[in-house]
C-alpha cells in the first residue's frame, strides 16, 4: 500500500477530480434549489408586517425602512436649501419629501408620449409642487393671505385649490423652503404628511358648524385625529397614501364613498348622534367602492377608531407592490365583517355597536355648496366655482380681503374645488358675490363652469400624459355658451393620466389621460379614455359607470364630444328627470361615441 493509498481513521478518503466536481455540481444544484424556493416564498408574500414580513420588498419599502421619513426635514433645513437642488440624493427627492407636502414637478417641454419612457430624473424640474394642509378645508384670512404672500414670493403666483381641500403651489425652490415652512406655521398651517405614504390631509364638510341640516359638528374630531395620528411616527410608515374623510351633515358632502375611512353623521334611534363608519374606498387603475361595517362611532371615540383602522393598514396592508398597496386591497380580500372584527378585537379591545347608514341624496342634492345659502344662525354662505380649481395667489388674497370686507374671517375650500365665504351678513351677500365675479369666481354659474373639475394635468405633473386645465376651460367655454338653459346637471371630470386624481370613475364624462390614434392623421396624440354614468352618493345606486370599448377621445376632439353627447340625452332621455348618468348607462352606443 502506498502513501497515497493510506488513510487517516475516521477522515474520508480523498476524491478524484471527477467526484469533486460531481460534489461541486451537487452542491451548486442545492444552493439554486434553495434560492429558487426563497424567491418563490418572498414572491408570494405580501409584505404584511402582521404575518412577520418586515423585509422591504421594493424600492420604496427599502427608504422608508432605513429611518423615519419624516426626518428629512432637517436635512432639508440644515443641508439641501444651502447646497442646492443637485445636493439631493434621489431616496430624498422623490422618496422623503414627500412627506412634507413636496413633489419635483414636471421639467417644461416634454410631452405625454415620453411620460413612460423617460427616466425620474429625465422628468424632473428644479422646482417643486407644495400642497399645504388644510383639514377639512379650513383657512381663516390670516392663513389665506400667508399662503397668498408665500404664491407671489416663491411660486410664480401659482395657487389651486386640490379635490383633497387644500392649495397646490408650483415653481418651490429648496433654498426657499424653510423660509416657506416658517411662514406656513407661523399662522398655524403645516404641510406635514400632505403626500407620502402617510395619513394625508382629511376632508371635511366645509359648512361644518353652519349648515341647517348639520347633525353635528365634525370639527372636533378632524383636530383630534390630527393630535392623534398627523405627524406622529407610528403611523408615518404605511404601505400607500392613507385618504380620510368626516362630515356632520345629513346628506354626506365628502365622497365618502371613495376615502380610505370616512365617517358620516348618523342619528342612531338609542344612541343618538354620532358616524357611521366607511372602510376601503378608493378609485385610479382598480377602482373600490368604500365599505360600511355597519358600525356606529361615538363622536368622542372618533379618533381612536381612527388610530384602529389606520393601524390595521399599516400592519397588514399589502407592502409587496405598489400597485396592490392601497386598503382597498385589503377589505377587498377580508370583506367587512372580518375587518370589523379584527378592529375590535385586536385594535381596540371593544366592540361597537351597530348603526344605520347615511341617507342617500336625492336627484336635487349637488353637494358642492355653489350659491347662496342661509346659515343656521341666519347668516349666509356663499359657493363659488373657479374653473377646474385654478386660482392665483393673488386671487387668493383678494378673496381674503373680500370675506374681511363682509365681516367675515372663515373661508373654506371642498372637494370639489371650490371656494366658499362663511358668516356673510345678508346685506354684504351681494357684495361678496360681486367681488368674487370680478375674479371669474361665480357663485351663479353655468352648468359646466359649475361641474367641471381638473387634475393638474401635463403642465406640471410628472405622470401626466395629457393637458387638463386649458382643456377643462375650453369645455366650459364652448358648453355654457352653447346650452346655457342646460336644466340637469353633468359633470365633466379630466385627468391627465390613466389615475384618477380628478375621480373620472364617478363623473357623468370622465377623461382618463392617454396616447390614442388619431384616425385622421394615423398618428399617436394625447387624448383621453371616456367613462359615462358614474355617480355617488346615491347608496346601491352607486356606479363607476360605462366604458366602451376601444372607444377614445382626442384632446383636441373632446369639447365637440362633450357637446354632441349632451345634445343626444337632451333629445333621448326620458323627460327632465332622467339625470344624465341613468341615461348613460343607457343609451345606445352611436348615441354616446
Amino acid at each position: 500500500m502506498t502513501d497515497a493509498d493510506a488513510t487517516t481513521p475516521g477522515t474520508p478518503a480523498a476524491l478524484t477530480d471527477a467526484e469533486e466536481r460531481r460534489r461541486h455540481r451537487e452542491e451548486a444544484r442545492k444552493i439554486r434549489t434553495r434560492e429558487a424556493a426563497a424567491r418563490k416564498n418572498t414572491a408570494s408574500k405580501d409584505g404584511q408586517w402582521a404575518a412577520g414580513d418586515r423585509t422591504p420588498l421594493n424600492p420604496n419599502e427599502e427608504f422608508k425602512s432605513t429611518g423615519d421619513p419624516l426626518e428629512v426635514r432637517g436635512r432639508i433645513e440644515s443641508m439641501y436649501s444651502k447646497w442646492g437642488f443637485w445636493s439631493i440624493p434621489p431616496s430624498d427627492l422623490r422618496g422623503r419629501f414627500r412627506w412634507w407636502g413636496l413633489y419635483t414637478q414636471r421639467r417644461p417641454g416634454i410631452d405625454g408620449g415620453r411620460t413612460a419612457v423617460l427616466e425620474p430624473h429625465q422628468l424632473d424640474d428644479e422646482y417643486f409642487m407644495l400642497r399645504v394642509r388644510s383639514d377639512g378645508g379650513q383657512l381663516n384670512v390670516e392663513q389665506a393671505r400667508a399662503i397668498a404672500k408665500i404664491s407671489v414670493d416663491f411660486g410664480r403666483n401659482t395657487a389651486d385649490v386640490s379635490d383633497r381641500q387644500n392649495i397646490q403651489l408650483h415653481w418651490i425652490r429648496i433654498e426657499d423652503v424653510p423660509e416657506i415652512f416658517r411662514r406656513v406655521e407661523e399662522v398655524g398651517l403645516f404641510t406635514t404628511e400632505a403626500c407620502g405614504d402617510s395619513p394625508r390631509v382629511i376632508l371635511g364638510s366645509p359648512v361644518a358648524g353652519v349648515a341647517k341640516d348639520e347633525l353635528l359638528d365634525p370639527t372636533p374630531a378632524i383636530q383630534a385625529i390630527i393630535e392623534r395620528g398627523i405627524g406622529n411616527p407610528e403611523f408615518s410608515n404605511l404601505p400607500r397614501k392613507f385618504k380620510s374623510a368626516i362630515s356632520g351633515t345629513r346628506i354626506p358632502d365628502i365622497v365618502h364613498e371613495v376615502q380610505d375611512i370616512a365617517f358620516v353623521a348618523v342619528e342612531h334611534p338609542e344612541l343618538g348622534v354620532g358616524y357611521d363608519l366607511w372602510v376601503g374606498g378608493g378609485l385610479s387603475i382598480n377602482p373600490h367602492l368604500g365599505v360600511r361595517l355597519g358600525a356606529f362611532v361615538e363622536p368622542a371615540k372618533v379618533a381612536e377608531v381612527w388610530a384602529g383602522v389606520i393601524g390595521i393598514f399599516r400592519d397588514h396592508g399589502y407592502r409587496r407592490l405598489r400597485t396592490r398597496a392601497r386598503l382597498k386591497f385589503l377589505v377587498k380580500a377580508w370583506g367587512a365583517e372580518k375587518f370589523r372584527k379584527v378592529l375590535e378585537e385586536d385594535y381596540l379591545g371593544w366592540a361597537l355597536p351597530d348603526g344605520p347608514g347615511p341617507e342617500v341624496a336625492s336627484p336635487g342634492d349637488r353637494g358642492d355648496h355653489v350659491g347662496i345659502h342661509e346659515q343656521r344662525d341666519g347668516r349666509y354662505y356663499i359657493g363659488a366655482a373657479p374653473i377646474a380649481g385654478r386660482i392665483s395667489g393673488e386671487k387668493l388674497a383678494a378673496i381674503a380681503d373680500i370675506a374681511e370686507a363682509a365681516g367675515s374671517d372663515r373661508i373654506r375650500l371642498t372637494p370639489l374645488q371650490k371656494i366658499l365665504i362663511l358668516d356673510v351678513p345678508e346685506d354684504k351677500v351681494n357684495d361678496v358675490v360681486n367681488g368674487l365675479r370680478s375674479l371669474e369666481l361665480e357663485a351663479q354659474p353655468g352648468e359646466f363652469h359649475r361641474n367641471v373639475m381638473a387634475c393638474t394635468g401635463i403642465e406640471y405633473c410628472k405622470l401626466a400624459i395629457v393637458e387638463t386645465k386649458a382643456t377643462a376651460k375650453e369645455v366650459v367655454e364652448i358648453l355654457d355658451n352653447k346650452f346655457p338653459t342646460l336644466d340637469n346637471p353633468i359633470t365633466v371630470h379630466v385627468n391627465g393620466c390613466p389615475n384618477s386624481c380628478a375621480r373620472v370613475q364617478v363623473a357623468d364624462i370622465g377623461f382618463k389621460g392617454q396616447l390614442v390614434l388619431d384616425e385622421e392623421s394615423g398618428e399617436q396624440v394625447p387624448g383621453f379614455q371616456v367613462h359615462l354614468g358614474g355617480r355617488l352618493g346615491h347608496g346601491e345606486d352607486n356606479d363607476f359607470g360605462r366604458k366602451i370599448r376601444g372607444h377614445k377621445v382626442t384632446q383636441t376632439g373632446m369639447p365637440e364630444y362633450v357637446e354632441r353627447v349632451t345634445a343626444n340625452y337632451l333629445a333621448d332621455r326620458n323627460g327632465p328627470d332622467e339625470s344624465f348618468a341613468t341615461w348613460a348607462i343607457r343609451a345606445e352606443e352611436e348615441l354616446i361615441k
